[in-house]
């Protein structure tokens, strides 16, 4: 009985799938689909639906608020729950497969993995290299999972052992790995170590070198042969050495607005840069030539901001008017501007309900908690091509997929 139950879903799943493909695909064959997860702000749900199709949807069900996070390759989707010591993964149902011309791409429904994680206050999340790292801001930890077994269902995970608990992050470099340091000064209260550098460890969490020095150090992010990471300092690079990691400063130069940092990091796949937040304004950051930092200043605070990995160049940026920026990399300048939801102030609590940006091919896709929406953006326009209705206040968001031949 339960062999025949198992045959029967199965083919229920062969099935589905072989429709949602069918109902992407054009008369080659050829099919390009996104499909966008969204988390509530106050509900422990995700909601899942297809962008140009929005009734393929699903629902599921969380311990908590969710971060979301597209991982191994857009194939399955991380919701980060870290005021509920809980980390839970879904099957994206979007496969793609690249054979050097064109990309094979397999579709079926999204699924829960039965598997989760739980423990002391999860929060930043890193993917690279086949590796997927959660640090565990409380518990002194990061626990690695294997991307290409998370994009078959199978949630396979060590952990990594860190010499203090904070707020921090793990990431790969090469055959080592490196944290993220905590100072052990003696603290009050409920209150975390401060966070004093960078250094390169061993898979058991011995040190492998000194600790490069990167006060109150966070945000990160790779962008071709570099990882990048804020810090008071500057900006700190690394890079896979023949000896291990090597790190560099780059000192923010005399000429940038004083008493700033950068703490948010975006990095781009198609051209080694970096695009990171710097007080009211923004800085592109270039770890080889210099000048390696050129900063442009918004006539608003920054609510989110997103790189188009399609269109490299450029970057899109939502400040607390309502308005998306369309901004140029390679100038270092705002090419195009348009009102696209309510104000959103940047008073209040960093958790409060506002928009957040993501992007699905020739589209920016933006949660609008106050008004129930996710709107489609046109990135040429910025004009608004079309609306999905979403239950409670949308919040968090991730889009998986792209475009690919159904053989």
């Amino acid at each position: 009985m339960q062999r025949h139950l198992a045959y029967t879903t199965a083919l229920a799943l062969i099935m589905s799938g072989g429709a949602l493909a069918q109902e992407h695909a054009d008369e080659n064959g050829d099919i390009t689909l996104y499909r966008v997860f969204v988390g509530d702000h106050a509900d422990p749900t995700v909601t899942a639906f297809d962008l140009t199709a929005p009734d393929n949807r699903w629902t599921f069900e969380t311990a908590g608020q969710n971060k979301l996070y597209g991982v191994a390759n857009g194939a399955a989707v991380a919701a980060i729950q870290s005021d509920d010591d809980a980390v839970n993964f879904f099957t994206s149902g979007i496969s793609l497969h690249a054979h050097g011309d064109h990309s094979d791409i397999e579709i079926t429904e999204p699924a829960a993995i039965e598997q989760t994680l739980t423990g002391p206050r999860p929060f930043h999340l890193i993917d690279h290299d086949g590796k997927v790292a959660i640090n565990f801001d409380q518990g002194g930890y990061a626990e690695i999972i294997d991307g290409h077994e998370l994009s078959h269902g199978e949630l396979t995970s060590t952990q990594l052992k860190q010499a203090l608990a904070h707020h921090g992050y793990v990431a790969p470099i090469g055959d080592l790995w490196v944290t993220s340091v905590a100072s052990d000064a003696p603290v009050e209260g409920d209150a975390a170590p401060g966070r004093i550098g960078l250094q390169a460890i061993n898979a058991d969490g011995t040190p492998a070198g000194e600790v490069a020095t990167c006060t109150a150090i966070h945000g990160e992010a790779f962008s071709g042969a570099y990882l990048a990471t804020g810090c008071d300092e500057g900006v700190l690079t690394v890079t896979d050495g023949a000896e291990g990691p090597e790190m560099e400063m780059l000192e923010y130069p005399a000429d940038l607005p004083a008493g700033q940092s950068t703490g948010t990091l975006l990095g781009s796949r198609s051209m080694q840069v970096f695009l990171g937040n710097y007080g009211d304004g923004l800085v592109v950051i270039d770890p080889v030539d210099e000048p390696h930092f050129r900063y442009v200043e918004l006539p608003f605070r920054r609510v989110d901001f997103v790189l188009d990995p399609a269109k490299a160049r450029f970057a899109y940026v939502l400040t607390e008017d309502g308005s998306l920026h369309q901004f140029d990399l390679l100038k270092a300048e705002i090419t195009n501007s348009a009102k696209v939801t309510e104000p959103y102030s940047m008073d209040g609590h960093w958790n409060d309900p506002r928009p957040r940006l993501a992007m699905a091919g020739d589209e920016i896709v933006m949660s609008d908690p106050n008004a129930g929406l996710v709107r489609r953006i046109a990135t040429d326009t910025l004009e608004e091509v079309g609306t999905i209705d979403v239950e409670g206040k949308p919040y968090n968001i991730a889009v998986v997929g792209g475009s690919g031949v159904d053989h």
